[in-house]
């Protein structure tokens, strides 16, 4: 009989690639998300929902008895403890998406033992805040003390996918639009020498594949992504080349002020100043070993933007941005 998956979350970056891949490897694939979906494919099924997390419409999932559980969906620290002991106890292995935000800046290149933000970082406030690196690190320590062995962590690095492109902390809202208008993006000057690591979502999603129901990766941790890196610059230049995007740099202060949807709040800052401002370069060689995977495989970036934006709708991210708007006015008050 074939295994039954469920995939919280999954029409998503990766969600995109890994449930198709789940389907073509046999398995009967539930797939929960805010917008549905829908597929030909009858190992697929998709189910819309407003509000997957809670507990009754949980229930009622678990009811399915899943043999795995991939779980994108995002929780805060305290929802996450309230709500991870049905979804370990109700399957056989659960997937839990943390984020290679978690690390630090004090080890290159990065592997899965190096320091995390969590634990060496002192600053307040935002050492006690709910930052994205913060809340998902403390996800990851709920499960090491759960006392349960059936779940494998992974923490991508920035994932590029059919309908996703970022440039520093920008995404396809702001790059595709303004690219398509041929607009200016105004980037941060400080950030464009830095190392980024940018995978391809198929890449990402075969890596997941290969460690579902994998015994060996219960009760470990992979950073699932490329090893290769390249300076913001270069990345800029790759949409340059392929979409004609005319950027320029700017004073990182600035940069922040047109990206903060709320001037009070540093979450903004915290993404630039404590990820994309760090060298991103990461050693891979755990997850390669137990995928049976080798780097010259995986997608080069160029390659990669390339084949994506190729098949972009027009239709897509025609909307301005409270950003884009920002830069609107930035580049018109010079």
């Amino acid at each position: 009989m074939s295994k039954k998956v469920l995939v919280l979350g999954g029409t998503g970056a990766m969600g995109v690639y890994l449930v198709p891949l789940l389907a073509k490897m046999g398995y009967k694939v539930d797939v929960v998300a805010l917008d549905g979906g829908q597929s030909e494919n009858p190992n697929i099924k998709f189910m819309k929902a407003k509000n997957a997390k809670e507990p009754a419409y949980i229930g009622e999932l678990l009811k399915n008895d899943y043999d795995g559980i991939v779980d994108f969906l995002i929780y805060g620290t305290k929802e996450f403890k309230e709500k991870y002991r049905p979804l370990l106890e109700n399957t056989g292995h659960y997937i839990y998406l943390s984020t290679y935000r978690v690390y630090a800046n004090e080890e290159h290149p990065i592997k899965e033992t190096s320091p995390r933000l969590l634990d060496v970082i002192k600053e307040e406030p935002f050492i006690s805040s709910e930052d994205y690196s913060l809340y998902k690190a403390r996800g990851e320590d709920v499960l090491k003390a759960s006392g349960l062995d059936n779940w494998t962590t992974i923490r991508p690095a920035i994932t590029y996918s059919k309908r996703r492109f970022q440039l520093v902390t920008l995404e396809a809202d702001v790059v595709i639009e303004r690219a398509r208008h041929g607009k200016t993006v105004l980037l941060p000057r400080q950030a464009m020498d830095v190392q980024a690591t940018m995978s391809w979502a198929g890449d990402v999603a075969k890596m997941i594949s290969r460690l579902l129901f994998n015994n060996a990766a219960k009760r470990e941790t992979y950073t699932v992504a490329t090893a290769e890196h390249n300076p913001w610059r270069v990345v800029a230049d790759y949409y340059k080349e392929l979409i004609g995007l005319k950027y320029e740099e700017v004073d990182k202060e600035d940069y922040i002020s047109f990206i903060s949807p709320d001037k009070n709040s540093p979450y903004a800052r915290w993404q630039l100043e404590y990820d994309r401002m760090f060298d991103r370069i990461i050693d891979n060689s755990k997850i390669l070993n137990i995928a049976g995977m080798k780097q010259s495989e995986l997608m080069p970036l160029r390659e990669g933007l390339k084949r994506e934006l190729a098949v972009l709708p027009a239709d897509t991210f025609t909307v301005q941005s409270n950003t884009s708007r920002n830069m609107d006015i930035f580049l018109e008050k010079r």
